[in-house]
């Protein structure tokens, strides 16, 4: 029997939301690339033992909420503008405002975005995300009521409009 049997069917079936998670932590599309394959090289290491004992899932975002952090406390610091460069395009609405949600999540704490993005991109309940984090519920709370309010300060209704959407 291979040791990494099923690794490659895990991997083609959550490719995507891992993915989404790690460009949502990261905020580039080619660091999230970087981060994610990084992360997934680790978990193949560990892949027997996953598949057999655990859940590779929650260990995998686990690993890239760790890895992301890792990573942003040596990497340069993203620089957020408050307002979109001009390219002379013309962006509907809904683009603007994932652009400005992405500029006012680079302004958070490093854990304050995880937090944001597992409970409400990833869907994580406070308890898994907790799990992922390594961390309380309580400090679950404490972080996302912290951010939001960071969000709301930073993107004045906009943060309302995406949450909602999003528990939709």
């Amino acid at each position: 029997m291979n040791r990494h049997e099923g690794f490659r069917e895990f991997v083609l079936a959550r490719q995507q939301a891992l993915m989404r998670t790690a460009y949502l932590l990261i905020g580039d599309a080619h660091l999230a690339e970087d981060l994610l394959q990084s992360v997934l090289a680790k978990v193949a290491r560990h892949w027997p033992k996953l598949s057999r004992e655990g859940n590779p899932e929650a260990y995998t975002r686990k690993a890239l909420v760790n890895q992301y952090i890792s990573w942003t406390r040596r990497a340069r610091p993203e620089v957020a503008s408050a307002s979109p460069p001009e390219t002379g395009v013309s962006y509907d609405e809904a683009v603007l405002d994932r652009v400005m949600l992405r500029r006012a999540l680079a302004e958070l704490t490093r854990k304050q975005r995880a937090v944001i993005v597992l409970r409400f991109w990833a869907d994580l309940t406070e308890a898994q995300t907790a799990d992922a984090l390594g961390c309380s519920i309580g400090n679950v709370k404490s972080q996302t009521h912290h951010a939001l309010a960071r969000l709301r300060a930073l993107a004045p209704g906009l943060v309302e409009a995406r949450l909602e959407e999003v528990a939709r």
